[in-house]
């Protein structure tokens, strides 16, 4: 845990040369083997320190003990049926949450494997809504050094031997293995989607060593971008004065995390596995070239009952440098016991002649082409539109990685430059700007090829062949919850090992039915499993228009897909990244406005039932189980009784139309604009225009009361009417227009007199003891209208009033600004302790209230308050959070919800640094409609990756119902 005096003071810079020898890094000037100037970086010695836990307070805990009760009961019940429940904070992964990782594995939507930073293999989420924490330790980088004929030899892993399990006496696994390194002269650096590992003499004081992982994440690229592969160049440079053979080791074992490698029965062939999982394979390669030489090893085991375990594959290592030749013609292996497990590897060996250096490239590929969800159908993975699905396809991927990483470097490049290289800009945010998108690939997302279900194939069979015309040896190494096949290219470029994981236990064929899929994740649910119709996507103008379908998670933790009051803060990165995932989101969300599920759900916080969803009503989430064929999986509250929802959905979808100009997207959202605005009539009581809560956390705030009018929902509410009249404008609905600005004037002169007290707005107009709390997020309807490009809600003055009011409070007041904004604090300078939620610092909110900042000119203020998550989350000093940013932590450092969807909020600053500098200020109305002047898409021009910029030139609408001075 991190003491509250931890943070001395603040850290402008992080120069490489603080990290590595100026020597070193002048030898990696090559080639991008050297670090970043701009990077988070860490020494692998470093302490990965056990993360901490929140807890709730004894008043708390009776405040929820219903809750907890009905909670506990719902997740049994799930768990009778086989599912998981999307919230289960009952259950927890035995291997404890650490300070250790680092930038994962992959493209977006294929599956994802991340990497710790020491350069263990973990987190593995291969199947969808599984998160298998623990590192598999045989997955691992090792060398084997050789000089003076053999005199001089050096052998390790390239990996601390800092983990438990290591150094069994007599063991015949990895134990066995060199756990050499000390990680006192190497450090690692981290700017997604590349992070490189350099061993600055470790463990040959002659050999520097420059690893950089490459990823295909690749913005505007819905190819590439999609890819389950990396890439490993290992850059050698040898400062001795004699020659020196160095080979390369790669192994990785059979499993996909967990406890799956030890189920038994593996035989390296095609499979079906048990539970009905569809089937993974692995393909891990090294680039053979003129200089370098591969070898590989199609199978080795980790206990002494193995044919060649784990120690004599090493021996071999460290005598040689390479395994035997004749390991490609050799046949499929002997099926695995139980608790024993599969291996492989692939090696790469050089010489590195004095003064000398040599790269050597690996990669590794997975190819899992279906997506199996619990209680709904299959779908084919984005990449196989372009790959097929095939079990052969990690083959080409790890093959087209290895002959396309330099490309996909110099698209990264370009992409990074301008923001890395603007020195106006702190250097901490730059480098956190970037990882901050690892959840994009970590946070279990899932991208389909097409919206249509598949027919399920029925597998196939294992093959062996040798293919002449490709003068490529090919031999299926069999494992029956894996399989390996093992390649080495005679004229191409690649050797790679290929391994089929699955989960274990005995194997089952699929059916060809939805019926006997869903069969596999228990009994239906009587009334409530009943099909209803499918959410359809609107058909694509052309085949480049189709990106597929695109589901992320709201965290690892809380199972629940593109969880919508969370994607309101995360949405602006994939706006400027990968517009058209966006568009497709909003569709989606759009179509299901329109849609009702008259199934029954019991509502956990107060034990009452209702309908799955209402229509007119904007959904939670597209679903845990079945997405977009049973929505709301969420069941803490009725979220058709939320305040925040549909202003949410209407502000994305003005501020994505706005941004894309996207006509034809504006018109197919239309009517669920009109619907969702609509559907907010019932909430305005009293008829002034205004909505009201309802006394119980009916907003993203879930365990936060709020009762009247409250500043979050009611900014929301006043932006989006003002969103709505403007969108109505630009597509010609003018009754709509009107109906919205009248609703408008009359709410906002309700709100300011209800909840402005001179210097912020109140949380809420109820008489409780929070009601006059500041609250961070109070301008959230005031962020997205200047996101937007519309007018100001309010007064310049008050806006800033209220963000000063925040960044004194909030954010000074606890400890020193060095850890973000506190959602909740009372007037009198005490952080406001009504519930859990109110107490916690979410560091989405904080870069959403430091965008708001940036938008007000209040750029300096923006700053210091985003920082304090950098410093918390991110550093050094901080709590440990690196790739894997929470939604919140307490004022002591207490995580909640880990590897969590709304830190990408970060992206909201740079789309307000983006927009202050190409929009011009809007011209002045008369008083009571001067926040009704509308935006004129027409005044947009369009970047080639489709993202807005903004022309500098004022704008304005002539036959608009608004009164403009112009």
């Amino acid at each position: 845990m991190v003491g509250g005096n931890l943070f001395h003071y603040r850290k402008n810079s992080w120069p490489p040369q603080e990290y590595i020898n100026r020597a070193t890094l002048q030898l990696f000037d090559i080639d991008g083997a050297a670090p970043p100037e701009h990077a988070l970086r860490r020494k692998l010695n470093s302490h990965a320190s056990i993360l901490k836990e929140f807890s709730i307070t004894f008043r708390e805990a009776i405040q929820m003990i219903r809750l907890g009760i009905r909670l506990w009961h719902y997740v049994r019940e799930e768990a009778s049926h086989g599912r998981k429940a999307p919230i289960d904070p009952f259950t927890r992964e035995h291997c404890k949450p650490s300070a250790s990782q680092g930038v994962p594995l992959g493209g977006m939507g294929s599956g994802s494997i991340s990497r710790g930073f020491r350069g263990e293999f973990r987190q593995f989420q291969i199947l969808p809504g599984t998160c298998e924490t623990s590192p598999v330790m045989a997955n691992q980088f090792s060398i084997f050094i050789s000089r003076d004929g053999g005199k001089k030899k050096y052998s390790s892993v390239l990996s601390p031997g800092q983990h438990g399990g290591l150094g069994k006496p007599n063991d015949q696994g990895i134990s066995s293995w060199g756990w050499n390194l000390n990680g006192q002269h190497s450090t690692y650096h981290a700017l997604f989607p590349r992070a490189w590992t350099v061993y600055d003499g470790e463990p040959d004081p002659e050999l520097k060593i420059s690893c950089r992982q490459i990823s295909p994440f690749i913005p505007h690229n819905y190819r590439e971008s999609s890819l389950p592969t990396s890439v490993f160049v290992y850059t050698l440079v040898n400062t001795g004065k004699e020659r020196a053979k160095v080979s390369l080791c790669f192994t990785w074992a059979n499993s996909i995390g967990g406890t799956s490698h030890l189920t038994g029965n593996h035989v390296n062939e095609p499979f079906m596995t048990a539970k009905d999982n569809p089937p993974v394979t692995y393909a891990i390669a090294a680039c053979e070239t003129q200089n370098v030489s591969v070898s590989v090893l199609p199978c080795f085991g980790l206990n002494e009952e193995s044919c060649v375990t784990a120690k004599d594959m090493w021996g071999k290592m460290v005598q040689d440098g390479h395994f035997d030749q004749e390991n490609f013609s050799k046949g499929p292996s002997m099926p695995s016991s139980p608790g024993d497990t599969h291996c492989a590897a692939v090696s790469a060996s050089t010489w590195v002649e004095p003064h000398g250096k040599c790269t050597i490239a690996f990669a590794v590929s997975w190819s899992s082409p279906k997506v199996k969800f619990c209680k709904g159908k299959s779908y084919n993975r984005r990449y196989t539109k372009y790959y097929g699905t095939s079990k052969y396809a990690a083959k080409d991927l790890v093959h087209d990685s290895l002959t396309k990483y330099i490309l996909w470097e110099e698209e990264i490049e370009k992409w990074q430059n301008p923001i890395l290289k603007d020195d106006k800009l702190p250097e901490w945010y730059k480098f956190t700007l970037f990882n901050e998108l690892y959840f994009l690939v970590a946070g279990g997302t899932v991208w389909i090829d097409s919206g249509l279900p598949m027919e399920d194939s029925v597998g196939t069979n294992s093959v062996i062949t040798n293919d002449k015309k490709s003068k490529r040896k090919h031999v299926t190494i069999v494992h029956k919850s894996t399989g390996l096949v093992k390649e080495t290219a005679v004229e191409d470029c690649d050797a790679s090992v290929d391994v089929d994981p699955s989960s274990g236990g005995d194997t089952a064929r699929r059916g060809s039915s939805d019926e006997e899929e869903s069969s596999s994740c228990g009994s239906g649910d009587g009334e409530n499993s009943l099909k209803t119709s499918p959410i359809k996507l609107p058909k694509p103008i052309n085949d480049d228009e189709d990106v597929g379908r695109f589901l992320y998670l709201e965290g690892v933790e809380y199972i629940m897909w593109c969880t919508y009051d969370v994607h309101f803060y995360a949405s602006f990165a994939l706006l400027e990244l990968f517009p058209k995932i966006e568009l497709s989101i909003q569709s989606e969300f759009a179509n299901a406005v329109l849609f009702e599920d008259r199934r029954k759900v019991k509502f956990l916080a107060e034990g009452n039932q209702g309908i799955r969803k209402v229509k007119g009503a904007v959904p939670h989430d597209l679903g845990t189980h079945d997405p977009w064929h049973e929505m709301n999986a969420y069941n803490i509250h009725d979220t058709s009784r939320w305040k925040d929802l549909n202003p949410k959905f209407v502000l994305q979808v003005y501020r994505d139309f706005a941004a894309t100009g996207d006509l034809s997207f504006g018109a197919d959202v239309w009517p669920a604009v009109c619907a969702a605005i609509d559907y907010m009539d019932q909430f305005d009581r009293d008829n002034d225009g205004m909505i009201e809560n309802d006394g119980f956390p009916d907003q993203t705030y879930d365990a936060w009361t709020v009762h009247g009018i409250s500043a979050y929902c009611g900014s929301l509410w006043l932006a989006a009417l003002q969103a709505a009249a403007t969108m109505a404008v630009q597509l010609g609905d003018h009754a709509f227009a009107e109906k919205c600005k009248n609703k408008f004037v009359k709410a906002k002169v309700v709100f300011e007199e209800k909840l402005w007290n001179g210097s912020y707005f109140n949380y809420d107009s109820g008489f409780s003891n929070n009601s006059k709390s500041i609250q961070a997020d109070q301008l959230a309807g005031q962020w997205y209208t200047a996101a937007s490009g519309l007018p100001n809600l309010f007064d310049d003055c008050k806006i800033r009033s209220a963000l000063q009011k925040i960044h004194d409070f909030n954010v000074m007041k606890v400890q020193g600004g060095r850890i973000g904004a506190v959602n909740g604090m009372h007037p009198n300078g005490k952080v406001d302790e009504t519930c859990m939620q109110s107490r916690e610092v979410w560091t989405g909110v904080t870069y959403a209230a430091a965008a708001t900042m940036i938008h007000a000119g209040m750029t300096e203020q923006a700053f210091t308050t985003a920082e304090g998550i950098f410093l918390a989350g991110w550093s050094d000093e901080g709590y440990g959070y690196a790739f894997q940013t929470p939604e919140g932590w307490t004022t002591d450092g207490h995580f909640r919800s880990l590897i969590y969807m709304r830190p990408l909020a970060i992206w909201a600053m740079q789309s307000a640094l983006s927009s202050s500098k190409t929009v011009h200020k809007a011209p002045m109305v008369v008083a009571m409609d001067r926040s009704h002047e509308p935006s004129d898409t027409s005044n947009l021009s369009y970047n080639k990756g489709g993202v807005k910029k903004r022309v500098k030139k004022p704008w304005c609408f002539g036959n608009a119902i608004f009164h403009c001075s112009c």
